[in-house]
């Protein structure tokens, strides 16, 4: 099982990945961070992205759906950015942030390498 170094390294091994870094989204806090550009403070990117996942949650709420967030993809005219809260009892609270090229990135594939490394991940 990997450590959060390791997954953030297997994040980065993604094709076309940018950028990835793992956020408590309860405190906007990120844990560890891995790649991004100097245009790109991904720590700034990873805590603004909390917004996103905690109206989704309360939405989920609102609407008594009785269901949890698998991942949020926001689609940007060069980037894809998603967002995959973990599930295990350990990473309650927490969420993967994972920045990729378009022209460079299989989404489909992304996301699944994404859950893979996310299933694995000891904390």
């Amino acid at each position: 099982m990997p450590n959060l170094d390791v997954a953030l390294k297997s994040a980065m091994s993604i094709d076309g990945a940018i950028g990835a870094a793992l956020v408590d989204y309860n405190s906007g806090m990120t844990l560890g961070v891995a790649g991004g550009t100097g245009e790109i403070d991904l720590t700034v990117a990873a805590a603004g992205n909390t917004d996103v996942v905690r109206a989704k949650l309360r939405t989920i709420e609102m609407l008594n759906l009785n269901d949890e967030i698998e991942d949020i993809l926001i689609t940007l005219g060069s980037q894809y950015h998603l967002i995959r809260p973990l599930t295990s009892r350990t990473g309650k609270g927490l969420f993967f942030y994972l920045m990729v090229s378009k022209s460079g990135a299989n989404l489909a594939m992304a996301r699944h390498q994404l859950r893979t490394i996310e299933k694995s991940l000891e904390l």
